[in-house]
């Protein structure tokens, strides 16, 4: 395949950046979206030219770094797909393909296609915590945990942290994030003792990280690669509202 790529390019979060257009030539249509990046890298040193930056780690759609706006769209056309596991068959000979980084204050450009996601780590920091004992490690048939509870944490539990939400929300809210980690922990029992004070720490940390409110629009479990469902998003309303009550009658630890 021939395509015409529109690529971002910036300097550094304090430069002024411009989509630059290039050609690629004998695109694989086996090859994956981060594949194709590459073959463009090599071009762009074999012209003596510097290339393109973007985020990648594990390309199995497990890290969360291949943070890419593909045509509008974070991760790209293909519903429950990373943009590493995006192949290049999805698109077509003579094709525009145009690529930026996300779009969000609290993810600022880096370099070109990288943003520094180091919001959704303090995120995390601020109440990714369980109580547990020290010592020998706890025999896992210790403690019984119903399966419809074992599902429920498994599916918040598949959140890569990788940002499609926030970069797809118009407010640049990162609710389902914040409610995946939550209600993965706040579901299980060893993640009961800090249950009140996780809901409160980590919406006070996204808060003050600068990402916007949640209006329900639904763009961010329409881009999850993992296909997060809105229910967590209800699930933290619930356990935040119940936290904020007992902190209110000076309850919470």
């Amino acid at each position: 395949m021939k395509l015409t790529l529109k690529v971002w390019r910036q300097k550094n979060s304090q430069s002024e950046g411009k989509f630059v257009e290039y050609v690629l030539d004998d695109v694989s249509e086996g090859s994956s979206f981060l594949e194709m990046l590459d073959c463009l890298s090599e071009q762009q040193v074999a012209n003596g030219e510097e290339p393109v930056a973007f985020d990648h780690d594990c390309r199995e759609g497990i890290c969360g770094s291949c943070s890419l706006t593909i045509n509008g769209i974070p991760h790209g056309p293909e519903n429950g797909t990373t943009a590493c596991q995006l192949h290049m068959r999805h698109f077509h000979d003579g094709q525009t393909i145009t690529i930026e980084p996300w779009r969000a204050a609290p993810f600022p450009v880096i370099k070109d296609l990288v943003t520094d996601r180091t919001a959704f780590d303090r995120i995390i920091q601020s109440g990714g915590f369980i109580t547990a004992r020290t010592g020998t490690a706890v025999d896992a048939n210790s403690r019984p945990i119903a399966k419809g509870t074992a599902d429920y944490a498994m599916d918040a539990a598949a959140c890569i942290g990788c940002g499609a939400c926030v970069a797809a929300c118009p407010n640049a809210s990162a609710m389902l994030f914040t409610a995946a980690k939550v209600s993965h922990m706040n579901s299980l029992p060893q993640g009961k003792p800090e249950k009140d004070r996780r809901a409160l720490a980590m919406v006070s940390t996204m808060d003050g990280e600068g990402f916007g409110g949640c209006t329900n629009i639904g763009e961010c479990e329409a881009v999850c690669p993992k296909s997060i469902s809105l229910d967590m998003i209800a699930q933290l309303n619930r356990d935040y509202t119940a936290a904020k009550v007992k902190d209110f009658f000076y309850l919470v630890p």
